[in-house]
């Protein structure tokens, strides 16, 4: 029997939960796609539409359709038998807090933890309301939450770090790296495939556990994933990738990957193609520093001529005591001049300056810029980085975006159970009339929370993206493609293990792992790295006043 008297309290648990999937997006779908934009391999528009596509996917499609509604068992929920208002209670003032603290920590540009942000909500409704709460090590305890503010991000610069060891002496720095490159790319993208389809084998909450599939079979699938993908790597992806970068033929793009052999002739068909004289590879390293007295890193006399400042690559900064030369300001374009400035001086009801508005709203989000800075700081950190052939990072790129696209993905099946936990147990209890603590998630509520999570990225992500792109170090395409498969890894592992480690713990450690291998502390921006360190460290206990107090205050409030 539903409970209608409490029909308000699933009215504001509702609405919490919508804020709660928007928020998550904003801030915990940026750390997929982060080191993508930072790196120029995807651009603010691209991403967005990825990203609602990938979160949907994963969250409709790979989504849990049974939620664990007390997350992690954090708190016993013996407290509320009996009393399924007070269950309700919890879970709205959980989702509150879950909501509140998000949508505060993305404003301000933290890159914190969903899962622990539920989890510290979870605390302060337990504490409030005298449940018993897990302090003492075990599965999802406080204590191994607290545990992974050191251990994932640890792990992940460890996996990132050999991975990029690998790449940077094994391709970027051997005699001839584009020649190298080329041979070894698809094997990069075979087992990138590999260790994804395992992620999704043993992570998706559809599919058995590993030992009920059967380690025999696992092991099959991630070989042949890895033996298909380079082999169609041969096939499709190395004639591509010779015409486009070898023979320069810049009206090749992307979808013309299916002509595969085709292209290995002189004068091959070309279905759309794209302008003859477009650009063939785009500098990954272009200068990020955009005010007026933007810099240049150069190895030359500060009365080097004009013509050695215009053609000074990329390898200037593998060289000895680089020197900063202005150069000329940067010219970036943010959605306010683009959409409202055209019409500023019409009057508010005039059609055109209502359609700017309405562009302005729509489009706001991924069309600001999240690569450049005006830190003087942050250039001198880049230019620590060593910096390389742009032909054999634009290889790199295809693996990054896949890498990306399939994390997200792996988000969006995972990570929907934070903010719909709360209300699923709030929804289940109310329709039943009594305390349900493993509920059959509704797919109409999967299809919601895929979709704001998605929105949620697209109107407010960019302020994860710029804190978690170059703020940190300087990104290329093949750092960025370690980044994300070593915190993959990591994510894998601990999740094998038991531990509550968090995806952008993971992909912080792996930035810093990766910037380390320029063997100079200072190629990293430890200013940014405390600041988002400090993010993790207040979630938990921020989540939980909030939670708390709005539990406590509705316990506790006199009425008539």
């Amino acid at each position: 029997m539903a409970l209608v008297k409490y029909d308000w309290i699933l009215a504001i648990i509702t609405i919490t939960f919508c804020i709660s999937c928007f928020m998550n997006g904003a801030n915990d779908v940026a750390n997929s796609y982060a080191t993508s934009v930072a790196a120029r391999t995807l651009t603010m528009p691209q991403v967005g539409f990825l990203s609602m596509i990938t979160e949907f996917v994963g969250a409709v499609a790979l989504g849990n359709r049974v939620t664990k509604t007390i997350k992690n068992g954090i708190i016993s929920i013996d407290r509320f038998k009996g009393n399924p208002g007070s269950l309700m209670l919890a879970m709205g003032s959980a989702e509150l807090g879950n909501a509140i603290w998000l949508a505060f920590a993305t404003t301000i540009g933290y890159p914190v933890s969903t899962t622990q942000t539920v989890v510290g909500a979870l605390i302060g409704v337990g504490i409030a309301s005298d449940s018993p709460v897990t302090w003492h090590w075990d599965d999802g305890s406080v204590s191994q939450v607290a545990a992974s503010w050191a251990i994932a991000p640890l792990l992940a610069g460890c996996f990132a770090a050999v991975l990029f060891a690998t790449v940077k002496f094994g391709v970027l720095e051997r005699k001839d790296p584009f020649k190298v490159g080329l041979q070894a790319i698809p094997f990069y993208l075979a087992f990138t495939c590999a260790i994804l389809a395992l992620f999704i084998v043993v992570e998706a909450p559809t599919a058995p556990s590993l030992e009920e599939f059967g380690a025999g079979k696992a092991t099959g699938i991630v070989l042949g994933v890895f033996f298909g993908i380079l082999a169609l790597a041969f096939i499709f992806f190395r004639p591509y990738l010779h015409r486009r970068l070898v023979k320069q033929d810049a009206r090749i793009k992307f979808y013309h990957i299916p002509l595969g052999p085709l292209l290995w002739k002189d004068d091959p068909y070309i279905y759309y193609p794209a302008r003859a004289d477009g650009t063939v590879v785009i500098d990954y390293y272009e200068n990020a520093y955009s005010t007026s007295s933007s810099t240049e890193i150069l190895t030359s006399s500060p009365d080097a001529s004009e013509k050695d400042i215009k053609t000074a690559d990329t390898s200037a900064l593998e060289k000895a005591n680089p020197i900063l030369v202005p150069t000329a300001t940067k010219r970036v374009i943010e959605p306010e001049e683009r959409f409202l400035a055209p019409t500023k001086h019409l009057p508010i009801i005039h059609p055109s300056r209502l359609f700017s508005w309405t562009k302005y709203i729509l489009f706001q989000g991924v069309t600001r810029d999240c690569v450049s800075h005006a830190s003087t700081h942050l250039q001198s950190t880049h230019a620590r980085a060593k910096k390389y052939d742009n032909r054999v990072e634009h290889l790199f790129t295809y693996a990054q975006v896949l890498s990306a696209m399939l994390m997200s993905i792996a988000h969006g099946s995972n990570d929907v159970a934070n903010a719909i936990g709360p209300w699923a147990a709030a929804y289940s209890t109310y329709k039943a009339g009594e305390v349900k603590t493993k509920v059959p998630t509704p797919v109409w509520a999967l299809v919601i929370a895929g979709f704001l999570i998605g929105a949620g990225f697209w109107f407010y992500g960019f302020k994860i993206i710029r804190a978690m792109g170059n703020r940190i170090t300087q990104l290329s395409p093949s750092r960025g493609f370690c980044m994300e498969l070593g915190a993959a890894i990591t994510v894998l592992l601990a999740s094998r293990q038991g531990l509550p480690v968090s995806t952008t713990q993971c992909l912080t450690g792996a930035t810093v792992g990766v910037a380390l291998m320029n063997f100079d502390i200072k190629a990293v921006n430890w200013r940014q790295v405390a600041f988002i360190f400090s993010g993790w460290i207040l979630t938990l206990p921020c989540a939980a006043l909030i939670s708390g107090l709005v539990m406590g205050m509705a316990l506790n409030t006199p009425h008539l």
